[in-house]
């Protein structure tokens, strides 16, 4: 068992609790081999709620697929527990915001797409003072470019992500 993690690092402007939205939200990664190293051309989505069955009886992972070039079926399956936010604490940081179970093949590009959920947030007027959350919810953002920009009418201020995901 490989446990690897997918890392974010995003300038966030007015706005704090990028987060997936919902339990269905869609990863899109790209896998790779580790018996033979192939790695198709195509992203592959998997959801929490996903559950397949693995060969033998061995239990269930959230994504079982069958190598094209080897035939060896691999599995991955995503750690609940590691599921999190990236807030305004994190801005311009790497943080890990979910992690998968690999056993055979391993995540090598994420594709962040749309189904992004975010909360408007207020900068503190001077250095002294914290920032405060305007209650404003941002459903469905979508980072395909690895950027996303709006208006919050509640701060009447500009927001704004920029992104990277490794």
């Amino acid at each position: 068992m490989v446990k690897i993690g997918l890392q974010l690092k995003a300038y966030l402007e007015n706005v704090t609790d990028l987060e997936g939205e919902g339990d269905d939200f869609r990863w899109y990664l790209k896998f790779k081999c580790a018996n033979c190293g192939e790695v198709p051309d195509h992203f592959q989505y998997i959801s929490k709620l996903d559950k397949h069955p693995l060969k033998g009886g061995r239990g269930e992972a959230t994504c079982v697929m069958k190598c094209k070039l080897c035939s060896r079926e691999n599995s991955v399956d995503i750690l609940e527990d590691t599921i999190c936010k990236y807030s305004m604490k994190d801005n311009n940081q790497f943080k890990t915001i979910i992690a998968f179970d690999c056993r055979g093949m391993e995540p090598v590009e994420f594709s962040p797409r749309n189904g992004w959920k975010v909360c408007g947030y207020k900068e503190g007027e001077d250095d002294d003072e914290e920032g405060k959350v305007t209650g404003t919810e941002f459903t469905d953002v979508d980072l395909t470019e690895l950027e996303w920009a709006d208006y919050d009418e509640k701060s009447n201020e500009s927001t704004m992500i920029s992104g990277t995901f490794r």
